[in-house]
Formats: C-alpha cells, structure tokens, sequence
C-alpha cells in the first residue's frame, strides 16, 4: 500500500511541477527510475542505430510480442487497427496495400512503388507481393509515422515499417507452439536454437497454417476465405573473431489457397441467367447476409518466394561495418471473381501474376565519439519484374457487355452477336455461346537504384543535440507494356468452319463481326511492346532538434524530407508519372514518470504532399465506355496529433493507449474522364481519429506458474467522404449497409504460463462483439454487367494454444 501511496504522491507533484523533475537532480532521478520495475528500456534501430527509445525523436509504435500473442498475429494484416496511423488492408494477401498518416499507393502494378516501405531486418521488402509474410521468429515491429526518406530511403515517403526477427543465440533453445480453434484452424511454429562449437549457432524456425474459412459458396458449399501457408527461416551465425561476426540467413514462404471470393450486392434467384442493367442501388444486399457465388475457373492465390541473406559486421576500435547482402525471388497468382454471381452471362475474373528478381547491397559505417554519434553508408538496388493482367470472360459476358452499353445497335447489329448466331447453328450441334475470352496486358520492368546517406547526431550538450541528414538516390527504371489481340481460340475455330461451309454467304453477319477490339485492354501495342526508360534524382535532408528539459522528458522538433520514385502505370499504355515528394515538420514529446509507472509520447505534425500519384476506376472515358484503371495526381495536406501510452501502477497490471488524430484534405485534385471533378479543399476520406486500448493483468499463483488476462481494443472512425468516394467504393450509403461507418473491435486472451515459462496454455477470442463491417465496394464491372460486389471484414473467432519451452 505504501508503494502506491508513494506513486500517488508523485503523479500530484508532476502535475503541479509541470514535468516532476525540476527540483530532481539527474542522477536522483536516473536512481529513481532504476528502482522502478515494469519500465523496461526499449532498444530499437529507427535511426540505422542502437537506441533506447526514449531517446529517439521519431513518432514510432512498437509491436512487441505481447501484442502479437494478444490479437494472435500472424503477419502484419492482422495487426490492422491495434497500430492507430496505420492502416493494412489484406485482403489479398499477395496484393497489400499499407497506409500511413492517410497516405498510401492504390496500385497493384510493378512500375508503381508503395509509399510505405516495408523492412525486414534492414532489407527492403520490394514490391508489395512479397510483403505481406508470415511472422517467423519476429522479435519486434518498428512503425515509424512520418517520412524516412534520409534514414530508410526511397517509397518510405508516408513511413516505414521495420521487422526486426531473433537471431542466433550462444544458449540452447527450442519451442514448439500448436494453435486450434474455430473455421478448422491449426498452428504449427517450431524453433530450435543451438550452438555449434565455442563461434557458431544456428537458428530454425517453421510456421504453418491452414484454415477452412468463414464463409461458404451457396451454390456448390465450398468454403471459402481458407487459409494455407507455411514458411521456415535458417539463419547460421559464425564468430570469425573478437572484430568479425558473419550471419547467413535463408527465408522461404509458401501460400497456396482460393482468393478472396467477391460478395455479389444484386440478387441472383434460382433459373435466373440474366442481371438486370442498370444496377439498382435501391435494391442491393447488404453483403454480410447476402449468398456468395464463385464459379472463378482456376480460383487460386499462391506465392512462393526465397530469400538470401548475409551481414557481416567488423569492429575498427571507434566504428562499426556493416555489410548487407541480400537476394530475394517470389512468384504469385491471385486470380479473383469480379462479378460476384454465379452466371455465365456476367463471368468476368482477373488474375494477376508476377515474377520478381531483386539484389540489394549495402555497406553502412556507424561510430560514436563524445560529441558524435554517426552513421553513412552506400547502397545498390536493382529487379527484374515481370507481370501479367489476365481477364477472363465467356462470348456470353462479351454479348451482356455489348447489349448494355449499345455496342450492336452503333455497329448495325441486330441481335446479341453470338447468342444470336448459336440460335441458328445449335441444331447442327455447334455454338457460339461458352466460348472463353481472354485479354492479358504483359508488363516487363527493370529497375535501379543508386544511394548515398548520412546521418549525424551533434551532442551540443548533456541536454542538446542536433542531428542533421542526407541521402542522394538515383533511381532508373525501363518498362514495357505488351498487348495483342484478344486470345479466342475456340471462337476463331468456330467462325472458320462456319467459313468453309459458306455459312456467311446466307447469314447477315460477316465473319469480320466477330473479330472486334479488344472490350478490356483497348490499346493494341506493336509486337516487341511499347518501352519507355527514365531516371529520377533525390536528395532528401533530415534536421532534428531535440532538447532534455529533464533526464527523462525529451521535446524534440524536426523537418523531414521523404521521395517516392516515378514510375508507370502497369495497364495504362505510355503512362509515366514524377517522383513524389513530402515534407513533414512535426514536435513532440518523449518523456517517462518512473514514480508512476507512465511512459507518454506524443508529436503534432503537419505535411505537404506533392504529385502523390493514385490509381482510380474511370468510367467516363473519352472514346471508351469501358471502365479503366488511370492513374492520377493531386497534391495534399495534413496536420495531425500521435499520442503513445503506457501505465504501469503496479507490476501486475498495464494499460495502454495509442491515438491518432488527422485532418488530411486535397491540396489539389481534379479527377480524370469526360466529366471530372474538383476535389481541392475536400477530404482524402481518412477519418479524424483512430485508436486503441489495451490492458493486462497477471496474478501470480507461486510454483504453479502465472494466469494473465488480457484484451486489446480497435477503433477507427468514420470516413470523411468526398465527391468521387462512392465511385471508388470508399464510402457508400445504401439501404441495407454503410461503407466507410466507424469500426471497433475487442480482443481478448488468457493464458496461463508455468514458473519456468517451459510450458503454456491459453483460450483466445478475436473480434468478442462480432462486429463485421462492408470493407469497400468494387465497381469494375457495375457499368458494364450491372454487378458491383463488396468485401466484409472477418467475424468472430476463437482458439485455444498450447506452448512447450525448453
């Protein structure tokens, strides 16, 4: 009671002294918090360094593992929500897409660059496609707010996420942990760590994980949203001498499962073979209680990716050299339904596949001295991607899509082309109808990037320091875009017999008929492709000025710069856009009440963001009546408040609370088509507040082990809708559902843990209160079949895990 007593009288007098400290001399107060147990110091390497912290003025959230166990995280997608800021949208696995401070890259091309860079160990995760990973021995995530251009590099314009893994150890360790639950869930991660001799260890780890998914085909009962996956890393660290280390690393993930079904929004009644046009939005479901359909022929989503990895790390007395080597290549599929019906009038499916090739070196110097604290270094990138769009539809799509949109009646036609014909040639047991079409636009990258960094950190004095940075990047980058012809085999074997036979010389259609343009990809391009190559310089400074008003409250204020490179539009043929560029100027505050058990970090930002390029569905196109994916411009503005918690009164119970607050508006947008918008001073549609809240509690029961009781709580605001969010899909009223309504969501866990921590057994819950929520609607197919279709987030799920430890 005393000691409570004295955390109690302490949080009075912080308050009235403002800080706590002002009449605490520095090393009283080091003392102080020396004594306090559960504020454990928080290594981290946000500034390509070892620091506490405290002492780096980044607004950043750390993802430790007790909040990976606590909302059973598998990969980053399941951490969405728990890190306010930042948004994963992963429902394609293969195709992330990662948000920071409202800022992301709405594209699924390989000549687009993501403005969120995704680390692992240090390693640029390249394209979006192999970024998304199963968590394999993940010691920490560090999500740092604001541009990491000067520190991290190139496409961290909005921020960076950084996955430290655990390395090789001296001692002797293994664990096995199996997960069960709800929708046939299993778990499996093994890990065994041992030394080799007095200089060598190594480290293995495997995960796997299979699901039979949470929702089921109403037509056929097949299961979908599964889940299969397994992944494994080895990692062998030598001991070449007291100055030298070099550690050699191999990652192999592997996913193989349906893609995500898409959940129709107009009703599709038993014997019905047609989907009235136009959509009625009167009339749509709402999709967390609509039938799903999907009849994607050859449903598949898989990766498989490998990657090499060697640092060898050398002491010269006063600096530190570190070189990276890595190798990494990925493969993935992800063919999807985009009509959400299970007609063969309305079919229409995409696959996307990508093969990528990327080598990364960098040679980075650190060093400290008594008024200095260094870091530079030089690096080389360079990929080969290569890339199909697939679309797949039947003739009976092609004449759905015909008669809609008037095509027949501007070329004469008086009758749906090919249901038209069949009726006239089945009697002799031939048919037009059924008859697969394909269009594929194929896209080939090469890509490099040459850098140069530097970072300093002046210690003016015991409470001041001024870091200054800089990186140089040049980036090069050669695209090719290849379409021919629509690919109709079958019809074209067809339309020639009939041919031979004399058949058009007695029916009123010419052969010609049958052979338009292409309805998808509209652009024919010459054999060899149409190729563009460009280069783009950067320099991005970095100016921070932080200031101890205390030992253990730090403000700090800083003017960062982070890039983007230009790059191609992967559908659009000639397309090419600029760098993109923000600047971000932001205060804060990183400070620790030992006495009271608080940690509390906050910063106030404010950014600019030029030529931020996006890629957005188009209906009213010039000359084309088919929707198109375009890229387009705009510039944008942003202030906002990070706010990051901890409470710790007594050993046993914590509390945590991480807030976001953002105002983003369009500095400067007007939309691309026939009739475009003006959307400057609207908003970009993030929400003003995200947050979440957390809290623990653990009894101790002596040499029967530890129970802890845990939850985790998610909440995200309503959108701020603009002109153009309803023909996106981001924001939409309907009847029956909302999109863009605010979202919560509550975790809880309990575990129990043996006196050793050998052994472990916890009942898990995600999503308690059962809130599913219309994730988006995709419209590429509502002005062409009348059939938009929606994505809804996960429904509750429960599991219990057993852990062995030794």
């Amino acid at each position: 009671m005393s000691n409570r007593r004295n955390r109690l009288a302490y949080a009075i007098a912080t308050v009235l002294t403002g800080t706590g400290f002002a009449a605490t001399a520095p090393e009283v107060a080091l003392a102080q918090e020396a004594e306090v147990s559960g504020l454990e110091e928080i290594l981290v390497t946000a500034q390509r360094r070892t620091q506490s912290l405290q002492e780096v003025p980044i607004a950043m959230q750390i993802v430790d593992s007790a909040l990976i166990k606590d909302v059973v995280a598998e990969n980053l997608g399941d951490l969405n929500g728990f890190v306010p800021g930042l948004v994963v949208s992963d429902g394609s696995p293969t195709q992330p897409r990662y948000q920071i401070r409202g800022i992301q890259t709405g594209d699924f091309g390989v000549g687009t660059e993501p403005a969120v860079g995704v680390y692992v160990d240090g390693v640029y995760a390249a394209r979006s496609g192999a970024s998304l990973l199963a968590f394999n021995d993940v010691e920490r995530i560090e999500v740092l707010k604001g541009p990491q251009g000067t520190l991290f590099g190139r496409n961290s314009a909005a921020g960076a996420i950084s996955i430290v893994t655990r390395q090789p150890q001296d001692e002797f360790h293994s664990l096995l942990r199996v997960r069960v639950g709800e929708y046939g869930k299993q778990y499996y991660e093994g890990m065994l760590n041992t030394p080799i001799g007095d200089s060598v260890a190594l480290r293995i780890n495997g995960v796997y994980n299979k699901s039979d998914g949470w929702l089921k085909d109403s037509a056929t009962g097949q299961e979908l949203m599964p889940e299969e996956n397994w992944a494994g890393r080895v990692a062998l660290r030598w001991k070449l001498s007291e100055q030298t280390s070099a550690t050699l690393s191999w990652d192999h993930d592997d996913l193989d499962q349906l893609a995500r079904p898409a959940i129709g929004l107009v009703p599709v009644q038993a014997g019905q073979t047609q989907i009235p046009y136009p959509a009625d939005r009167t009339t749509y479901l709402d999709p967390r209680k609509a039938p799903v359909y999907n009849d994607v022929v050859g449903n598949e989503e898989s990766r498989q990716l490998d990657q090499v990895n060697l640092f060898i790390d050398h002491t010269f007395g006063e600096a530190d050299f570190r070189s990276s080597t890595s190798w990494r290549q990925f493969d993935t599929v992800n063919r999807e339904d985009e009509d959400g019906t299970n007609l063969i009038a309305t079919y229409f499916d995409t696959a996307n596949i990508e093969n990528n090739k990327s080598f990364y070196q960098e040679f980075k110097f650190s060093g400290r001295t008594a008024r200095i604290d260094w870091v530079g270094g030089v690096s080389y990138y360079k990929e080969k991607a290569n890339q199909i769009s697939d679309t797949h539809t039947f003739t009976d799509g092609i004449d759905t899509l015909a008669v809609n949109l008037g095509i027949y009646d501007e070329l004469g036609i008086p009758f749906p082309l090919f249901a038209g014909t069949s009726s006239f040639i089945e009697p002799f047991g031939v048919s037009m109808l059924g008859l697969p079409w394909r269009e594929a636009m194929y896209n080939r990258g090469d890509f490099e990037a040459y850098a140069a960094f530097g970072d300093v950190i002046w210690h003016v004095n015991d409470r001041t320091n001024l870091t200054f940075g800089l990186r140089y990047t040049h980036d090069t980058k050669k695209f090719t875009w290849i379409n021919g012809p629509h690919e109709t085999p079958e019809l074209d074997q067809v339309v020639a017999g009939l041919e031979q036979v004399g058949f058009f010389t007695i029916f009123p259609i010419p052969p010609e008929a049958y052979r338009f343009a292409d309805v998808v990809f509209q652009v024919d391009t010459p054999p060899g492709g149409v190729s563009k190559k460009d280069s783009w310089d950067d320099v991005s400074p970095r100016l921070v000025l932080d200031y101890k008003i205390t030992p253990n409250v730090m403000m700090f204020g800083s003017l960062a710069k982070g890039y983007k490179a230009g790059g191609y539009n992967s559908t659009e043929v000639g397309s090419e856009f600029e760098n993109e560029d923000v600047w971000n100027v932001e205060t804060g505050i990183k400070s620790v009440f030992p006495q009271v058990g608080v940690i509390l970090n906050a910063s106030a930002f404010y950014y600019i963001y030029e030529n931020k390029q996006a890629i957005s569905l188009v209906s009213d196109i010039e000359g084309s009546e088919i929707p198109q994916y375009l890229i387009d411009t705009s510039d944008e503005k942003a202030w906002g408040i990070d706010v990051d918690a901890q409470w710790r009164p007594i050993d046993q119970f914590r509390l945590y609370a991480n807030v976001a607050f953002i105002d983003a508006t369009y500095k400067k947008k007007v939309t691309r088509g026939e009739d475009p918008l003006n959307l400057s001073g609207e908003p970009t549609g993030e929400p003003y507040l995200s947050a979440s809240l957390g809290a623990s509690y653990s009894w101790a029961l002596g040499a029967t082990g530890d129970v802890e009781l845990s939850g985790r709580y998610a909440y995200r605001g309503k959108s701020r809708c603009n002109a153009d969010s309803e023909r996106q899909g981001n924001c939409a009223l309907q009847a029956a559902f909302k999109v863009g309504e605010a979202t919560q969501r509550l975790d809880l866990r309990l575990g129990w843990t043996s006196a050793n921590d050998t052994l472990g057994l916890a009942a898990y819950v995600t999503n308690v209160l059962n809130d599913q929520y219309v994730t988006g609607i995709n419209n590429l197919t509502t002005d062409t079949f009348g059939t938009p279709f929606a994505s809804i987030s996960r429904p509750r799920q429960w599991g219990v895990e057993a852990m062995v430890s030794f």
